[in-house]
């Protein structure tokens, strides 16, 4: 009795086994897939991989030291890089309550203080310059401040102007996506311990964001790095002073196309290692937040 008694049980077991084997004919079509994925994504990578790999082949050690390690050269890194940052600062003091805003209230004219955030990620970078200087400039409330001793068009200021107003969207979207992540309920219980507002963000919203705001602030920086069209036209091109190496690049190339290909093979090497690390670090703070709280991962 107790063998036949066992048959079923066991019986039982192997349909359950059996069943959570998966059929070889679907791994199969999941190899296929993937196989197909690949491909399908590869013209894109190609696309965007050849111009970069092609710059660098044509960057010889000579080139490079030739150019690279010149004045100018090292000017223009140096202006680029202290620009991007306090640009990322800026971008961040100012961005991260509209980020915030939008992403916990909803209210009347949302949607169009969506468009406005996102209006400098598809309007020319060249008319973005033109309407800063026609605001700051001498047409607009420039000539008033001139009159006080202050200038902003054709300056550093105009620069770092320039690039917050391109630059600060690329963090916003991204800062308001990490906290519209963060639990609501984790919110409302840090409020019924009694933390205020503005306790429960730094205790509790930004540091489960913050892979969020870091990948924010890392796009935010790169795209500060890059910018070119609004600079050129807002800041002009004065060497030592604003001319920043997307504008050296382009100035070079009409004059010394050696001294550009090795001033673009500079910039996307630190543009590159930048966001290399930047990702790891974002990653990195990704895990540590779901270790904290797993709900994160849904």
């Amino acid at each position: 009795m107790a063998t036949a008694s066992n048959r079923p049980s066991s019986n039982a077991r192997e349909r359950v086994a059996s069943a959570e084997q998966p059929p070889p004919r679907s791994a199969g079509r999941g190899r296929t897939a993937r196989v197909v994925a690949a491909l399908l994504a590869l013209p894109l990578l190609v696309y965007l991989l050849a111009p970069i790999i092609g710059l660098l082949v044509r960057t010889t050690p000579q080139i490079w030291r030739s150019y690279a390690c010149c004045w100018e050269a090292a000017t223009a890194l140096k202006l680029s890089l202290i620009t991007a940052s306090i640009a990322l600062v800026l971008s961040v003091i100012i961005g991260t309550p509209v980020a915030y805003w939008l992403a916990h209230y909803s209210f009347r004219g949302k949607n169009i203080v969506d468009t406005v955030i996102d209006l400098p990620l598809v309007l020319p970078p060249a008319a973005a310059g033109f309407a800063l200087l026609l605001l700051f400039g001498q047409q607009g409330i420039g000539a008033w401040l001139l009159k006080h001793g202050i200038r902003i068009s054709f300056t550093l200021a105009a620069v770092v102007m320039a690039q917050v107003f391109i630059a600060s969207p690329f963090y916003v979207k991204q800062a308001r996506a990490g906290f519209e992540a963060v639990p609501r309920e984790l919110r409302l219980a840090s409020a019924t311990l009694g933390a205020g507002p503005a306790r429960t963000f730094f205790r509790v919203t930004a540091p489960l964001a913050s892979h969020s705001l870091l990948a924010g602030g890392v796009m935010a920086w790169a795209r500060a790095l890059g910018e070119f069209g609004a600079t050129l036209v807002f800041a002009g091109a004065f060497p030592g002073r604003t001319e920043t190496m997307p504008i050296a690049i382009y100035t070079s190339s009409t004059t010394n196309l050696p001294a550009a290909i090795a001033l673009a093979t500079t910039l996307v090497v630190v543009s590159f290692a930048v966001l290399l690390i930047a990702r790891g670090l974002a990653e990195r703070q990704l895990r540590t937040s779901l270790a904290i709280y797993p709900a994160l991962d849904r």
